[in-house]
């Protein structure tokens, strides 16, 4: 899979994609990365991309142009993201659905956004929650994450995924290694005996319990589906 993201800040992402499991992906030939800078792209000698928004208001505004330039240099048909405060909220359904891509790009917000135009020109804006950042290259990282784990190859243990927070609308059941018993705190009893029958009901009872506490929109989603045979979104 291959990700071209455009940003204003192409260091950012040294690091990062030299590290982890997305280094190792990078390594193996799994994931590669176009990393485009978007000042590259800009007529202006000075190298600005940002201006003061028409209709006044605090911040500056990414220029259209350069960034629609940067876009035609790459020449491919790939889905285009835009990443945006006021985007469609990141699921783990997107990031599922990003993964059966074969190219991505993403174009990262920054300041107070992006020429209209540019959003326009692109199939989907995206925010990664109800918070604002520095920088859409944090939330370009993430999606690029998340989408790419989920690839074939990608997780040495690819059954690990199956039951993660998010999957089937439930959070993850709670995790302990050892040793059993730590400064008064003991694992629970039943993940000691081997009755895997049992632990796995243990296990998707707390994932409901936990669900229902910490996120009752994703409790109520699951119930609905369970009643409706799962025929919802």
């Amino acid at each position: 899979m291959k990700f071209n993201i455009l940003t204003l800040f192409p260091d950012f992402f040294e690091s990062p994609l030299k590290s982890g499991l997305l280094g190792k992906a990078v390594d193996s030939k799994i994931l590669s990365f176009n990393i485009i800078d978007i000042r590259s792209f800009t007529n202006d000698k000075f190298k600005r991309c940002d201006d003061y928004p028409y209709g006044g208001g605090c911040g500056m505004v990414l220029l259209a142009e350069p960034i629609l330039n940067a876009m035609e240099s790459i020449k491919t048909q790939a889905p285009t993201i835009v990443t945006s405060a006021s985007g469609q909220p990141f699921t783990q359904q997107i990031a599922r659905k990003f993964s059966t891509e074969k190219e991505i790009t993403i174009i990262c917000g920054n300041y107070e956004g992006i020429d209209q135009r540019v959003i326009d020109c692109a199939d989907m804006e995206i925010s990664i929650g109800d918070y604002v950042l520095s920088g859409g290259e944090f939330a370009a990282l993430i999606i690029a994450d998340s989408a790419a784990r989920l690839i074939p190859g990608f997780m040495s243990n690819p059954t690990s995924i199956e039951n993660e927070s998010y999957e089937d609308d439930l959070l993850e059941y709670p995790q302990y290694t050892r040793p059993n018993e730590l400064r008064g705190m003991a694992v629970p009893e039943i993940l000691l005996k081997g009755d895997h029958a049992k632990i796995e009901e243990w296990r998707k009872q707390q994932r409901l319990s936990k669900t229902k506490c910490l996120r009752p929109d994703l409790y109520e989603k699951y119930i609905l589906k369970q009643i409706t045979g799962d025929k919802i979104p």
